[in-house]
């Protein structure tokens, strides 16, 4: 789908063999290749697949000084003078084509798709759609823990609003009122109590997804290989090393661009200081941008080169609509009724020699589709659950805030009277 986009380009030098000399030009990647164009006359010197590549390697000689070298087959490529620098350049180059070679989408890939059968591509959508609604599901057990955390503290306020009033109540009294003593003591007592409820459900939250990157902070030319890990409470970047660099919580977030499906930038803004950005770049990223789009949905945005992208993702093969659950249901009746039609009792001649030519899926593939679609259908109903059950907590929390601030505006009044 996304095998043209540029992912990047860099003004170097390409060692011409046939000629015995350097031509300038531009070094480009895309997800599975690696292209160099002259600048003079626009030809593509140098086009070969990633799966394609044995060696990456930094080299210099007696005349070659701070050049990469890419292995590829039996053929070595220089590339020299290399901007913004080599480093830049090797550790992205590096991280694409280890993540092409790790991936499905190796040496083999195309002539694979080519044979793959229609219950194959069903059960690949199916399985990505139960994988979109296992990381909404985790999005919101954080959440429903969150709403917890508030009626906790909200409970708390209530008690500590309580005993303001008795204290009120008390400063309110004449000098010679004999329950003074009680009235302090009383809810002092059961205050430590509560307060142990409260920090024991602290950060208990997994990781949604965790995927290799290279990273740049602001506007550096360095860049180096990282982690990016993201959690229902928001994303954190770390080191090879698995050491953090930096952790931004959802709260924290103040726009994420998403510049191609394979760059975005993350950005915390300050006043009097600058602002926290870092720029990730992953072979992987297409699997996190969704649920960085269902987590920051009124703060990440799409650039001109990422539209695409969206249009692509959030089409009817791609999205969990009607149309899949119909296509899902119709090839698994076509498999358990081979004679009849899949879209009703009758059909048109036409109709019949289409179905004649449809591609069957076979009976293993049925089976898993089905297993697929029970574990669906449990994933949504327990969705549902939980987000019933938020609405019902935010009523809750709506009230006692609400109460919270007719005791407030009360009190406020009562000490204006006793100053």
């Amino acid at each position: 789908m996304n095998e043209d986009i540029r992912i990047h380009s860099w003004p170097c030098s390409y060692y011409l063999d046939t000629s015995k000399q350097w031509v300038s030009g531009r070094l480009s990647l895309t997800p599975v290749a690696i292209k160099f164009t002259a600048d003079k006359t626009g030809e593509l010197l140098v086009n070969f697949h990633l799966s394609s590549v044995s060696e990456i390697k930094k080299e210099s000689s007696n005349l070659i000084f701070s050049s990469l070298t890419i292995l590829e087959k039996s053929t070595k490529h220089w590339f020299s003078s290399l901007q913004p620098n080599r480093n830049v350049v090797f550790n992205i180059l590096e991280h694409f084509w280890r993540e092409q070679l790790l991936s499905s989408q190796g040496a083999g890939a195309e002539a694979a798709a080519l044979q793959s059968t229609k219950g194959k591509e069903l059960t690949g959508l199916l399985t990505g759609s139960q994988k979109r609604l296992e990381d909404t599901a985790k999005v919101l057990h954080y959440q429903g823990e969150q709403f917890d955390n508030i009626m906790r503290g909200l409970n708390k306020i209530e008690g500590d609003m309580d005993v303001a009033d008795r204290l009120l109540t008390e400063l309110e009294s004449p000098s010679w009122w004999p329950f003074s003593s009680k009235l302090w003591k009383a809810p002092l007592e059961a205050k430590p109590k509560e307060t142990a409820t409260v920090s024991d459900s602290k950060n208990q939250e997994g990781i949604i997804i965790r995927i290799p990157v290279i990273i740049t902070h602001r506007t550096d030319s360095n860049v180096k290989p990282g982690k990016l890990t993201l959690f229902a409470s928001g994303l954190e970047i770390s080191d090879c090393n698995s050491q953090v660099i930096h952790r931004f919580e959802s709260k924290d977030v103040d726009d994420i661009r998403v510049h191609t499906p394979y760059e975005i930038s993350v950005r915390q803004r300050f006043i009097g200081k600058p602002d926290t950005s870092y720029r990730l770049l992953s072979a992987k990223m297409p699997e996190a941008i969704p649920i960085l789009e269902m987590q920051f949905s009124k703060k990440i945005q799409f650039l001109e080169d990422a539209l695409g992208f969206v249009g692509a993702r959030k089409s009817p093969q791609v999205d969990l609509g009607t149309s899949v659950w119909q296509a899902a249901t119709g090839l698994l009746g076509g498999v358990v009724q081979p004679g009849s039609p899949v879209g009703g009792r009758e059909g048109t001649d036409n109709d019949q020699v289409q179905l004649q030519k449809q591609e069957r899926i076979s009976q293993e593939e049925a089976k898993e589709l089905k297993q697929i679609l029970k574990k669906l259908k449990g994933l949504a109903l327990e969705t549902e659950a939980e987000l019933e059950r938020q609405d019902e907590a935010l009523d809750s929390i709506t009230t006692s805030v609400d109460r919270a601030t007719l005791n407030i505006d009360k009190q406020n009044r009562r000490i204006k009277k006793l100053t």
